[in-house]
C-alpha cells in the first residue's frame, strides 16, 4: 500500500480504496468515487481530511449548479445597491467578487481536501466545464483580470451515484474507484466502529435480516449502511428481543422507504420468499 491515507477512527476503508486514494494523491489527480447510496462516498472525504489533519471544503452539487458557482460569483446587485445608497468605493470591483468552494480551496494558505459531492446531479456539461480548472488548478476572473492559481493543490474527491454517465474527457482526468457494498464481515467492522458495545446476538439477528432483505431482487431501494445503523439504534432503543427480529422485523420503515418495497417485503414474509 502507498503511504498516506490509512483510514480513520470513524471510517473503515478497504485496502483497494486506500490504495486508490493514495494513488490519486501521488499522481495529483481527482479521485472519482462511485457506488450505491449509503456506501460511504461522502464520508470518505471526511475521513481523508481527518486522517491527514486537513480542512475539508464541501461543494454540494444540485441540478441547478453551474461550474462557475464553484469558482466565483460577481455580486452585481450589491454593487448597484452600494452605488445608489452606500458610502464605499464601488470602483473596487474586487470587493464584489465572492469565491465559490473551488475558489476557496485554491486560495487557501494550506492544502485542503475539496469534496465535489454528487457531480452527476448537475447537467451533462458541468464536468466538462471544470476540465481546465482541474487540470491547471487555476481560473480567470474576468471582472478583475486576475488569475487565481492554487497555492497548494487540493486533494480533490468527486462522488457520483451513477445517475448519469460522465463525459469521457472528464473521466480521463480522474482516478476511479467503485465502492462495493460491504459484505457481512466488513459490515461488522463498520458497525463496531459506531456501536462498540452492541449485543452480539442482536447484531447477528439484525445482520441476517438485513442481508436477506437486500437479497430480494424486486426491492427498488435496497437498505444502505446508514439505514442499517439507524435500524440497529432503533432496535436497541426499542428494547427489542433479538429473537423477535427475524420474526417480526420491527421498525421496518427504518430500512425500507418506498411503499412498493414494503409491499414486496410483506409478500416475501407471507411465504412467497420465506425467510431462512
Amino acid at each position: 500500500m502507498l503511504n498516506g491515507f490509512t483510514g480513520s477512527s470513524n471510517y473503515v476503508a478497504s485496502d483497494d480504496l486506500m490504495n486508490s486514494v493514495n494513488v490519486a494523491m501521488a499522481l495529483k489527480k481527482p479521485l472519482l468515487i462511485k457506488g450505491e447510496p449509503g456506501t460511504g462516498k461522502t464520508m470518505l472525504a471526511e475521513a481523508i481530511a481527518e486522517s491527514l489533519g486537513l480542512e475539508l471544503i464541501i461543494w454540494n452539487i444540485k441540478s441547478t449548479t453551474k461550474a462557475q458557482d464553484g469558482l466565483y460569483v460577481y455580486d452585481t446587485v450589491q454593487r448597484l445597491y452600494d452605488s445608489q445608497f452606500g458610502e464605499g468605493d464601488v470602483a473596487d470591483i474586487s470587493k464584489y467578487i465572492k469565491l465559490g468552494k473551488m475558489g476557496e480551496a485554491f486560495k487557501s494558505e494550506k492544502q485542503v481536501v475539496l469534496l465535489i459531492d454528487e457531480i452527476d446531479k448537475a447537467d451533462l456539461e458541468f464536468p466538462n466545464d471544470l476540465l481546465w480548472e482541474l487540470d491547471k488548478m487555476e481560473f480567470y476572473i474576468n471582472e478583475t483580470k486576475e488569475t487565481v492559481k492554487a497555492k497548494h493543490r487540493p486533494i480533490v474527491i468527486i462522488t457520483s451515484n451513477a445517475e448519469k454517465e460522465l463525459p469521457d474527457a472528464f473521466l480521463r482526468r480522474c482516478i476511479f474507484h467503485y465502492i462495493e457494498f460491504p459484505l457481512a464481515p466488513k459490515m461488522r467492522e463498520i458497525v463496531n466502529v459506531h456501536y462498540k458495545d452492541l449485543d452480539k446476538h442482536l447484531l447477528d439477528q439484525a445482520m441476517e435480516a438485513f442481508y436477506w432483505i437486500r437479497s430480494m431482487n424486486e426491492i427498488q431501494k435496497k437498505p444502505s449502511t446508514s439505514e442499517l445503523l439507524d435500524w440497529l439504534q432503533a432496535l436497541v432503543l426499542g428494547g427489542i428481543d433479538p429473537d423477535q427480529i427475524t420474526k417480526q422485523f420491527p421498525f421496518i420503515g427504518t430500512l425500507l422507504k418506498k411503499n412498493q418495497d414494503i409491499d414486496t417485503f410483506e409478500s416475501y414474509k407471507r411465504g412467497r420468499g420465506r425467510f431462512r
